[in-house]
């Protein structure tokens, strides 16, 4: 699952350079994001994502990582993939609402467990949407066609 994600990450690092940002992949190293560099025009940025099987309306962000990003002085941004689009949220803009405390997995590997959270709840208005998907991906993961076709190298 872990190297699905930095898969993810580092693709889509790739993508938004070909779109003029200036991104390196931080996955692996233990900071609290996973892309840093220069946005389009310019301007120092962290990059928290998440990648999505299923939808939902809202998206949430712990309120750990939102501190984290927000401390290193930095645009700060929030990326969202789930089978309906792709989801950046410039959170250095956005008036947060209070966390809700929120069951959310525990990020130790070994174990299933759930602990209560503060989390932000953001709504999809709240965000620039890159691409709204134009198939239904809510069957099957986001991703599957890529890494399908790219096995078969």
């Amino acid at each position: 699952m872990v190297d699905k994600t930095h898969k993810l990450e580092k693709l889509t690092v790739q993508l938004l350079n070909l779109d003029g940002w200036k991104l390196e992949w931080t996955g692996e190293r233990h900071d609290s994001w996973d892309a840093q560099g220069l946005t389009p025009k310019g301007h120092e940025c962290v990059i928290e994502m998440k990648f999505r099987n299923k939808y939902y309306d809202t998206k949430l962000l712990e309120q750990f990582k939102y501190d984290k990003l927000m401390a290193t002085g930095k645009v700060a941004i929030y990326f969202v993939n789930d089978p309906k689009a792709n989801y950046m949220y410039w959170l250095n803009n956005l008036k947060m609402s209070d966390p809700t405390d929120m069951y959310c997995p525990d990020t130790t590997l070994w174990t299933k467990k759930k602990l209560l959270k503060p989390c932000y709840l953001l709504t999809e208005k709240q965000a620039t949407i890159i691409n709204p998907n134009d198939i239904d991906l809510t069957n099957k993961g986001v991703w599957s066609e890529y890494f399908k076709n790219s096995e078969k190298k």
